[in-house]
């Protein structure tokens, strides 16, 4: 990557930024390593045919370009599979089984797909220093354990497969619903997580976990377009416009999940992505089946028992069998410190404390969610919801 950067200071200077300046440095940097793997296994015939011919392996003349310049025009960035592809590499060698796995996946989202510190913690619902001591203790286990980071061969990639599912998954939720700034969506983090899930699943072929992950992407990125109005503000699953939803996707969608769940192994993805498929095939939010969402996110915490999991089956009973039964939930989440940061838990409490009657609970539920970080879309529906109540915490 720095022989890549190099040449980028060189070159775009003269030649023109590329359309996608990171595709082109793992490009780049991915054509310099082969070369000089390439090298590396031709030096020790080389080093021979020198001992015993010194004029058999000249050197070449001072004016020579690199050979990956040749192979690799500075002008053409590779095209957007090939750099999934290669981030994909990187990313499963920086899931690196020597480290803790928690370690794993805040560095690989760093270092690697560029997520800062702040999206992370907010991914995990941890505090920010939190996030950034486990990435630095990473970092030097690394260096003074003499930890040797390489793409693994491929009987070592089941052992990566899980944490390496979490940071594609991460990725595109960080995306799907910014943790800060001005936009509700990232797209750029979609796509980037879409590209590396399609590249998982060429990589491993049959694989249900792969095929539900894509899966889930497809079918919750078909939503995108609908999720905001014309002014960029908010809009609810419910009160979305289905006809903007992105009919390619959700058919794609749907195919992977049938075809992965025939395999008969499900698994955590899978239910992620049966779930999304449920809200896909309804014709209207009317017909949505929510019984069969509570009884998937009963199964999927199983495989996930976290509070988040948790609080989106309680919606899901709220919706199926009344609010008074999905507020029981949420209250007996409410004393998990990491719930309580995650403004999503508060605007759920909010919605159905409205619902059961207890607007001045649900007021203070919002005044709870408009104090943590959240984009600005997401902000002023709040405050829109909470001045509709009448009441101030």
């Amino acid at each position: 990557m720095q022989e890549a950067c190099a040449l980028a200071v060189v070159k775009w200077p003269e030649e023109g930024v590329p359309a996608s300046p990171r595709a082109w440095l793992v490009g780049v940097a991915r054509h310099k390593a082969l070369d000089r793997a390439r090298r590396e296994a031709r030096r020790a015939g080389k080093e021979a045919a020198a001992a015993s011919d010194p004029t058999a392996a000249a050197p070449p003349a001072a004016d020579a370009p690199p050979a990956t310049d040749l192979a690799w025009p500075a002008a053409a960035p590779p095209a957007p599979e090939l750099a999934a592809a290669d981030e994909l590499g990187l990313i499963f060698m920086c899931c690196h089984p020597a480290l803790d796995p928690a370690a794993r996946i805040a560095l690989t989202l760093r270092s690697v797909c560029g997520l800062d510190t702040r999206s992370i913690a907010a991914a995990f619902l941890l505090p920010e220093p939190t996030v950034a001591q486990r990435i630095v203790r990473a970092k030097r286990k690394i260096r003074q354990a003499g930890i040797r980071m390489r793409v693994p061969a491929g009987d070592e990639l089941p052992g990566r497969l899980a944490v390496v599912y979490r940071v594609v998954y991460v990725v595109y939720t960080q995306g799907h619903m910014a943790s800060a700034g001005p936009d509700l969506v990232r797209a750029g983090l979609c796509d980037q997580a879409i590209g590396l899930a399609r590249a998982l699943t060429g990589l491993l072929p049959g694989e249900p976990e792969a095929a539900g992950l894509l899966a889930l992407l497809l079918l919750t990125d078909a939503r995108r377009d609908a999720r905001t109005d014309a002014a960029g503000d908010l809009v609810l699953l419910a009160d979305q416009d289905r006809t903007r939803w992105d009919q390619a996707k959700i058919v794609e969608g749907e195919r992977l999940l049938e075809a992965a769940l025939r395999a008969g192994r499900p698994g955590p993805y899978l239910l992620h992505a049966a779930i999304a498929a449920c809200h896909s095939c309804a014709a209207s939010a009317e017909q949505t089946d929510w019984r069969e969402i509570a009884a998937l996110y009963g199964e999927l915490i199983r495989y996930e028992p976290s509070p988040v999991v948790a609080a989106n089956r309680a919606v899901a009973v709220a919706m199926s069998e009344g609010p008074a039964a999905g507020l029981a939930i949420l209250d007996a989440l409410g004393g998990s410190a990491r719930i309580t940061g995650w403004p999503q838990f508060h605007i759920a409490r909010a919605e159905l404390l409205t619902r059961v009657g207890r607007a001045a609970d649900a007021a203070r539920a919002y005044e709870a969610a408009l104090r943590l970080p959240m984009s600005a879309p997401e902000r002023a529906f709040i405050e829109r919801r909470r001045a509709a109540l009448g009441y101030r915490a």
